[in-house]
């Protein structure tokens, strides 16, 4: 299981749910319900981190919980 903040939002532009992984830069997801992009976005996260290893990149620790001023 991935513990890495995920973000939620509806898009009115896309009429989709967007999911971003705001600790793995350029991990986002889209789905036409809750759901789906949570479930999109878990499998994009593992591909994500799949590629990273494969590039040699360093992975993140998860933090999890952000906090913003």
């Amino acid at each position: 299981m991935l513990r890495y903040e995920i973000v939620i939002y509806w898009s009115h532009e896309d009429q989709a749910f967007i999911a971003e992984v705001p600790e793995l830069p350029g991990c986002a997801a889209d789905g036409a319900t809750y759901q789906e992009v949570l479930e999109n976005v878990e499998i994009i996260m593992q591909e994500w981190i799949e590629t990273a290893q494969e590039l040699g990149r360093s992975i993140p620790e998860p933090k999890g919980r952000l906090l913003l001023a």
